[in-house]
């Protein structure tokens, strides 16, 4: 039996055709396809008939498999001689823990391909109409974990670094641990008043966003109700939300339509 295939594939950021070409070609020919959490309901419709799909998601509080168990799931099913697609929401690179199933099949000795996505923040920015370069407002952007290891026994991120940065900051993952990122940022001497959007569900119909100050944008948050998962994005730029909006100001945004198709008919309808 010959050896099968790994693709380490990112989803993009949540909407179907912000997946790239490549990614959907190897969703329709797997053999078996690994999924995450956030990984899109319509892009497990594209698979060939036959293909186990996996599900593997992990969430705040609750991981369906631990990460050693998702690699030796991948390295078993390619040693069967499977060509296998491990789909991960935004980029597999990203904190999507893909360098660490990279590691792992490169270990086992299996071959495979990394097949890049839309990150998480890029997504959220640009439904947002935020852009995260700006001539006068940012000339960098920093991509933040807000959910570290939990095994590492102190924090990595050092919060007061970046305060002073002048740049745009992208925070995963951290819509619980907010309060304390404000307050460390503030601390640090970040200006009170710079703007913060929170996204969730970003580029899907079932977005949901708000704008604040960095000093007040905690209550915001509790206000407005959103949950987890959420991008946080911090900076100058956030300003150019309200005027360059667009994607929640389309006229059937956060409206529900009854398409009467099967799943399968219904995906150009949807578009």
């Amino acid at each position: 039996m010959s050896a099968g295939m790994v693709y380490l594939v990112g989803a993009g950021p949540g909407a179907s055709d912000l997946v790239t070409v490549r990614g959907k070609e190897l969703i329709e020919r797997c053999d078996v396809l690994v999924y995450d959490y956030l990984v899109y309901d319509e892009l497990l419709t594209w698979t060939k008939r036959g293909c186990v799909k996996t599900y593997v998601g992990k969430r705040s509080g609750y991981h369906c498999k631990p990460q050693e168990d998702i690699e030796k799931l991948l390295i078993q099913h390619a040693q069967d001689g499977h060509m296998v697609v491990r789909l991960k929401g935004g980029d597999p690179f990203i904190f999507g823990r893909g360098g660490e199933e990279a590691d792992a099949l490169l270990e086992a000795g299996i071959s495979f391909e990394i097949v890049p996505g839309v990150t998480a923040s890029m997504g959220t920015a640009a439904s947002m109409g935020i852009p995260l370069t700006h001539r006068k407002d940012s000339s960098a952007v920093v991509l933040i974990t807000g959910h570290e290891d939990p095994e590492k026994h102190e924090t990595l991120i050092e919060w007061e670094k970046y305060a002073h940065l002048g740049a745009t900051l992208c925070i995963y993952m951290g819509l619980t641990k907010l309060d304390p990122i404000t307050k460390a940022l503030l601390k640090a001497g970040m200006d009170p008043n710079t703007p913060v959007a929170i996204v969730r569900w970003a580029t899907l119909p079932s977005q949901e966003s708000c704008l604040g100050k960095l000093s007040t944008i905690s209550d915001v948050v509790e206000k407005s109700g959103i949950k987890p998962p959420a991008m946080i994005i911090v900076g100058e730029v956030v300003k150019d939300a309200p005027k360059h909006s667009w994607f929640e100001q389309k006229p059937l945004f956060g409206k529900r339509i009854a398409i009467t198709r099967t799943r399968e008919q219904s995906s150009e309808l949807m578009h």
